[in-house]
């Protein structure tokens, strides 16, 4: 029975694999940019075709994902579901291309047929939701289709106009290339992440991420905390690549956080520090998990500018989680990591390191000379594809590389499920103008009063990102509060910003930190406990948003909400820093010794005040930062002379 369904479970891989390497391909040469004799042989394919066609191949990945063929009677009900709903997804797209390119043509009609499709498609879409992403975000996209459909009876701001079902639901939810399901959101996911997430694929399964690994550990060794800040930079590098913090949890914390332990860390600190350290990988320039791209598309500004953007705010908060680990490291007294507790470095290893530094700069290098993001990355997974077999574990086994670029698609194919769902509470929330009564409520509560619209706004997204992957936590957040922020000042990109690290904070903080339980079952701490002990650790991404929202100059560019010049620049930079020691060490308890409560409090609130635009204010905590660092280390000398 073992050996069966072993053999039933490598048969479903595979052909995952297969669907997964023909779907990648086809994302590959559809955003291949023209050069010269190089050009995708499809030609260029209609948004009518294009996005159906991609949606069903994700509908077919989800459905082979989540069935389990076996003869157990159970599983032969809930495979042979699915697949009733395949087909019927199946149908529905097929319909919306049909519809589609009748609509192009000339007059078209809706009727009831058009409507119960749109409701049968959304319900299939939230159902393999559902079975891929869990409940929170599928709850989310249910409540929002309800709405769409019972809104007018509900109480005060959240009743709407209503609808009619034949008329409305069939060009606001499914036959629409703007805010349908099937609309610009997909599209922008078709066109611009499907690139980042094969190429993403393929350097994780080439071997550069596990060299990389090796050549942190060997970086930070002369740090305290050692493993801890190995596990901190070599998760920033891989992450910015990854699209999602939990994959980049799995992917080098296996190897991070049994050595985090060994250095007598606990398990929950072991697991949140790499919780921690692979959801900064989202806003790590230059890739930030993808999300930076579809950033640009929604705010239509320059990639290069969204990535100049995201530089000092991505630093400081990696600054935070070295300065944290350094407190923790003090408190448990622990040494140096001695030579032979590390793997030795190979030449290979370096060698390796060019997987990852070749791809990442060529991302780069192509943006400056005016490609496409897509085209960019297009671009640095060719260069990849070949430079892989740099690995003598690619050119021994070439269906390595292979099978990584197949993962790419297959990945893909599952994120559509989530992306589908992002649509359909897109979709709703135009229809029935949500978000700008949503805006209108949290102005009025906040009146004039950035600090608190900015506090309703941050909780608003933590409990709305809690248990969804980066991206569509970030576009289902931006859609419901980015006017609420913009109403009250702040330049689409400070908006977009902050709506955006409050998403990916939302991957480590309680309940439901989806990052943090990924890293428990690795380091065997109790998952609330990770999650508690990543928010400590973590701590200042909660407070980096609102020191660019303060402080536009932190963004570096005039579309943040300031032009840059050096003075202010160079105020807030001293601010920045001591706002990293301030919270990192009230956090820990711990500075140059255990610290008593009061201390812990009086840094948090200097540390917090230190975010103040009014230079009165936040010079004063300048003031106090100093006083307290001073009052610490000279006590703690006087008890040392007295000892």
């Amino acid at each position: 029975m073992a050996d069966q369904a072993a053999h039933q479970g490598a048969m479903q891989r595979n052909i995952l694999l297969v669907i997964g390497f023909f779907f990648a391909l086809l994302g590959f040469f559809n955003a291949l940019p023209d050069l010269g004799p190089i050009r995708s042989p499809f030609g260029i394919i209609g948004a009518e075709t294009l996005h159906p066609l991609v949606l069903a191949v994700g509908l077919v990945i989800a459905t082979i994902s989540i069935s389990r063929f076996s003869s157990n009677p159970r599983d032969v009900a809930v495979t042979g579901f699915n697949f009733t709903l395949l087909v019927a997804g199946l149908y529905a797209l097929y319909d919306y291309n049909v519809a589609m390119i009748e609509l192009n043509e000339g007059l078209f009609f809706f009727d009831a047929r058009h409507a119960w499709i749109s409701v049968i498609g959304c319900i299939i879409i939230l159902y393999f939701c559902w079975r891929l992403w869990g409940l929170p975000l599928a709850i989310v996209g249910a409540v929002t289709l309800l709405y769409f459909f019972f809104g007018e009876n509900a109480p005060g701001i959240l009743g709407h106009a209503g609808s009619d079902f034949i008329e409305d639901t069939p060009p606001e939810l499914w036959y629409n290339t703007g805010d349908g399901v099937l609309g610009k959101i997909l599209g922008i996911l078709i066109g611009t992440i499907f690139p980042f997430i094969i190429m993403g694929a393929v350097l994780e399964g080439t071997g550069g991420g596990h060299s990389m690994i090796k050549l942190s550990f060997h970086a930070m060794r002369r740090f305290r905390g050692g493993p801890a800040h190995a596990a901190i930079m070599a998760s920033s590098l891989f992450g910015t690549i990854s699209g999602s913090a939990v994959s980049n949890v799995v992917g080098t914390g296996v190897i991070t956080i049994p050595m985090i332990k060994k250095r007598g860390f606990s398990p929950a600190f072991a697991g949140g520090v790499e919780a921690t350290a692979s959801t900064g990988g989202q806003i790590m320039p230059p890739i930030m998990g993808a999300a930076a791209l579809v950033m640009a598309d929604f705010i239509e500004l320059d990639y290069l500018l969204i990535i100049t953007a995201a530089i000092i705010p991505a630093m400081a908060y990696y600054a935070s989680l070295f300065t944290t680990v350094v407190f923790e490291a003090r408190s448990l007294n622990v040494g140096e990591t001695a030579e032979s507790e590390m793997d030795p470095i190979t030449g290979q290893d370096w060698i390796n390191l060019i997987l990852v530094v070749v791809p990442i700069s060529t991302v780069v290098f192509c943006l400056i000379a005016g490609f496409s993001a897509a085209g960019s990355a297009m671009i640095a997974l060719s260069i990849l594809l070949v430079i892989s077999f740099l690995n003598p574990e690619m050119r021994k086994r070439p269906l390595t590389v292979a099978e990584a670029f197949a993962r790419g698609g297959t990945t893909f194919g599952r994120l559509l499920m989530a992306i589908s769902t992002v649509g359909i509470i897109v979709a709703v929330l135009g229809a029935t103008g949500l978000p700008l009564e949503f805006a209108k409520v949290i102005s009025q509560s906040a009146g004039d009063n950035l600090l608190v619209a900015l506090i309703f706004a941050a909780l608003a997204a933590l409990a709305l990102g809690m248990g969804m992957p980066t991206l569509p936590a970030y576009l289902t957040i931006i859609i419901i509060l980015g006017p609420a922020l913009t109403s009250l000042g702040l330049t689409d990109l400070a908006a977009h910003f902050f709506v955006f690290y409050f998403g990916v904070a939302s991957a480590i903080t309680p309940p439901v930190a989806m990052a943090a339980f990924a890293a428990a079952s690795i380091s065997g701490g109790g998952a609330i406990g990770t999650a508690v002990a990543a928010t400590r650790i973590g701590i200042v991404i909660f407070a980096i948003p609102f020191m660019f929202a303060f402080n536009p100059e932190m963004l570096l560019v005039a579309e943040g909400g300031a032009e840059f010049a050096m003075g202010p620049f160079l105020y807030m930079i001293v601010r920045l820093m001591l706002l990293i020691y301030m919270l990192a060490s009230a956090a820990s308890r711990f500075d140059k010794a255990r610290m008593p409560a009061w201390e812990s409090l009086a840094r948090a609130a200097v540390g917090l005040a230190l975010i103040s635009p009014v230079i009165a204010i936040s010079g004063a905590a300048i003031v106090a930062s100093a006083a307290l660092i001073f009052l610490h280390y000279t006590v703690l000398n006087r008890k040392e002379a007295t000892a």
